[in-house]
């Protein structure tokens, strides 16, 4: 068995059952974001949690036991993502990504934005012209070290 099986499976129970990422997330106890990211392999749950995943998805012992392994992180199935919405993120990195690097090094120093401490909200945003998606990301600057 593979994880990417047990994905699969979530997914398919989430359609089946009628369910949104923020509701599993409350059962779970942790943020949509989180959740929805370990749900689809990316991160791995306690125990506590994966006994709650595998409840509401209809998940054996097994495969619960799965779903705290630490997985294979940044699992795209290309290099260059080919999903829309997936590859306009890829797209505002490469237009926009040396502006984020220049000011992040110019208001913290030499470093990096962490992705293990690390916080990200996804809301839907009124507007006149429009709905807007936003995102915020949160990351602990981490200093490269001098030796």
């Amino acid at each position: 068995m593979k994880r990417a099986t047990i994905t699969e499976k979530i997914i398919t129970a989430k359609i089946a059952k009628d369910l949104k990422w923020a509701d599993i997330a409350k059962e779970v106890g942790a943020s949509k974001e989180w959740v929805t990211a370990a749900c689809l392999g990316q991160m791995a749950f306690n125990e506590e949690q994966a006994a709650t995943v595998a409840k509401l998805f209809d998940l054996d012992e097994n495969e619960q036991k799965w779903l705290t392994r630490v997985p294979y992180k940044g699992s795209l199935p290309s290099q260059v993502p080919t999903d829309p919405l997936i590859y306009r993120l890829y797209e505002l990195v490469n237009v926009y990504g040396m502006t984020i690097k220049e000011l992040i090094h110019e208001e913290f120093g030499d470093g990096i934005m962490s992705a293990i401490d690390f916080d990200m909200d996804i809301q839907r945003e009124a507007h006149s012209d429009g709905d807007r998606v936003q995102i915020t990301m949160s990351g602990k600057f981490l200093p490269y070290k001098e030796y």
